[in-house]
């Protein structure tokens, strides 16, 4: 199966055009031809089978033919705040592995020991369309404008708060503090850790600290965990 994303499509389409990159692709490169049938989400649940009535290069334009509703394969609302990677392609790793893996939400957080401070939302949004297309999945995450942590707190993110970090205090064990099923907000920090003001801050606004197990991960790897772990708990 080989899944095709638009956001305009929905369950009132008859028919839809796709744009120039998109049609050389489906006509040039996977020689697809008229009368062919495509398999295309809005990635907002919905499956649209559709046939190919015109097959050009510049404008391969399809009618609808069925629209299904796909459930979403988990039972909770996962959203992990991260903070952006020095270098970019770790945090794109991370974006394709939770997309693939199963996330709701991200949101870039700028932190007191930031390295990196200026993201490019369109790149990280292509990354997460690309697994999603990949991994066939029909929802696609919701990638949010970057903000300071203490924004980010402030914004009243919901379900249970969690706060991951290195300082030598007390905290709990992530993977035993989940309940199957609970919406959850992780807070992940850069590679100099969250602040001991952040982490207060944090704390005073009701986010549980967690460990993330015995080893010091990286930004990365770390968001990586924790999207597996709540992802394993809730498995079927």
């Amino acid at each position: 199966m080989q899944l095709f994303y638009n956001a305009d499509i929905s369950e009132l389409s008859t028919s839809f055009t796709f744009d120039k990159t998109e049609s050389r692709h489906i006509v040039r490169v996977l020689r697809k031809s008229e009368s062919d049938t495509l398999q295309i989400t809005n990635g907002r649940g919905q499956l649209f089978l559709a046939e190919i009535v015109l097959a050009s290069d510049k404008k391969c334009q399809v009618h609808i033919l069925k629209c299904v509703q796909k459930k979403k394969a988990w039972d909770y609302h996962l959203h992990i705040a991260v903070a952006p990677t020095k270098l970019n392609d770790r945090m794109e790793w991370f974006l394709e592995k939770a997309t693939e893996i199963g996330i709701d939400e991200i949101t870039p957080i700028i932190c007191d020991h930031s390295e990196r401070k200026v993201v490019k939302l369109e790149r990280f949004e292509k990354i997460i369309l690309s697994a999603m297309k990949q991994s066939l999945k029909f929802h696609l995450p919701k990638l949010n404008s970057p903000v300071t942590f203490k924004q980010f707190i402030k914004g009243n993110p919901k379900g249970a708060l969690y706060i991951a970090h290195c300082e030598e205090q007390d905290k709990k064990s992530f993977k035993k503090e989940l309940e199957a099923n609970d919406d959850i907000t992780i807070a992940i920090g850069p590679e100099g850790d969250f602040s001991s003001k952040e982490i207060a801050f944090a704390l005073q606004n009701n986010f549980i600290p967690v460990t993330l197990g015995e080893s010091r991960l990286r930004t990365e790897t770390a968001a990586l965990v924790a999207c597996h772990s709540v992802a394993f708990l809730n498995e079927h």
